[in-house]
């Protein structure tokens, strides 16, 4: 094999906490990738992987993990143990099944994957096209507003509370939780993303503990009440704990399923907006068209404006990658904003084409980690894009947006429009 890939840590345009990048990070994206296929950020000691056949390779590669510690300590695999003060976030984070790696992430998915089968994601449709439109309803009745707050937010969160059984008084504490846990998940966060992160991780996780202490003893048709069914009363080995679910992964589950359910919803229906309304002939073309366009459209919007830009892995063990040697213990960051703008894999990438036919983004991840809930982000989407399609064909742009302050996780923070 070659020798271990070279850190010479040339000056990069990847920039990730530069607002200008961040506005919009696509030309830097392309001169990454004609400096390589693999380059290394000194700022956070990681491998940038810019290219889609590269991105997409790895994602399934079972020799890069998610996580590292069913094979390793942190000491074995040459990292720093996080702080203790950080002890609530991790626990709840490293118990779900996208940290987790073969055979805890099989059991968990193949559990919760049975509220996302197409039947069941079918069975949901009335329930969406109904928040849907009372959202949109009461949009359109006030002559528009913020888009992020009004409509792109409430569905996604509404669509998973009421999946989970969450009460509507409650609702309100799940956005701020999700948005405080969240931005642990941003390149080097300082420590007062930290401290947020770790008081909604204590704070989610004492109301979902009692939220299930109630539907053990009164369940209902939710899916909190079936996770509960597949939970291990006695904590102990059993004969079939295998195919069970501890307490702390259910809390961790239902955090996961409320953070990734709605985040990418938001964002690429923030994102997707922004990017139709500054491509005027495009969105005459979905205007006219909605049922022949809205779907090939919303795969589009997810591919021209990506809302997750960056995904990491683990290198588990030394592999010869792109002509060089990624050891043990390295960390690889795959640039999903980037694969979905490689001219090797799209044709014109820089134009929003909403009739592309051949669309293989990576939005939705790609391997085991694959989106688990991505049918039902299609139908969210495709029922607020409708709606609004409908009942707001002059809807015009009424302010210049304010970007959210986020990289990895990366949409507006508000959207001012008038109907």
């Amino acid at each position: 094999m070659n020798p271990p890939a070279s850190k010479d840590d040339t000056p990069t345009p990847f920039r990730p906490h530069d607002p200008d990048f961040v506005a919009n990070p696509y030309p830097a994206y392309a001169e990454l990738r004609a400096m390589g296929r693999v380059l290394h950020y000194a700022p956070t000691g990681q491998w940038l992987v810019p290219h889609h056949a590269d991105v997409s390779a790895l994602l399934r590669d079972r020799r890069l993990g998610r996580n590292y510690q069913h094979l390793f300590t942190h000491e074995e695999f040459g990292r720093t143990p996080p702080p203790a003060a950080h002890e609530p976030f991790h626990t709840l984070n490293d118990h779900g099944m996208l940290d987790l790696e073969p055979p805890d992430h099989t059991r968990i998915r193949r559990l919760v994957s049975q509220a996302f089968t197409p039947r069941t994601v079918e069975r949901l449709a009335p329930t969406v096209r109904r928040l849907a439109a009372r959202l949109v309803d009461d949009f359109v009745a006030a002559g528009g507003g913020d888009l992020v707050a009004e409509v792109a937010e409430p569905l996604p969160v509404a669509v998973i509370a009421e999946m989970l059984g969450i009460p509507d008084a409650d609702r309100p504490l799940l956005r701020p939780w999700s948005a405080a846990i969240c931005g642990m998940y941003e390149l080097n966060p300082g420590e007062d993303a930290a401290a947020r992160a770790v008081r909604a991780s204590r704070e989610f996780s004492s109301y979902l503990r009692e939220l299930i202490a109630e539907r053990r003893t009164a369940p209902g048709d939710d899916l909190i009440s079936a996770l509960i069914a597949a939970y291990d009363d006695e904590g102990g080995p059993g004969p079939d704990s295998r195919a069970r679910l501890t307490e702390q992964e259910m809390i961790s589950t239902c955090v996961l399923l409320l953070n990734a359910g709605h985040e990418a919803t938001v964002n690429t229906t923030t994102n997707g907006w922004w990017a139709l309304l500054r491509h005027p002939e495009q969105l005459a073309a979905l205007r006219a068209s909605p049922d022949k366009l809205l779907p090939t459209a919303i795969e589009e919007l997810m591919r021209y404006d990506t809302p997750l830009q960056l995904f990491e892995r683990w290198v588990l063990e030394d592999i010869e990658f792109a002509g060089q040697v990624l050891p043990r213990g390295s960390e690889v960051a795959l640039l999903f904003g980037s694969a979905n703008h490689d001219p090797a894999r799209f044709a014109d990438p820089a134009a929003l084409d909403l009739s592309r036919a051949e669309n293989p983004h990576i939005s939705f991840g790609a391997g085991i980690h694959y989106c688990l809930g991505a049918p039902l982000a299609r139908l969210e989407l495709q029922a607020s894009f409708g709606e609004l399609l409908a009942k707001a064909p002059r809807m015009r742009l009424a302010a210049e947006p304010e970007r959210g302050p986020g990289f990895v996780i990366r949409g507006l923070k508000k959207l001012r429009v008038e109907c």
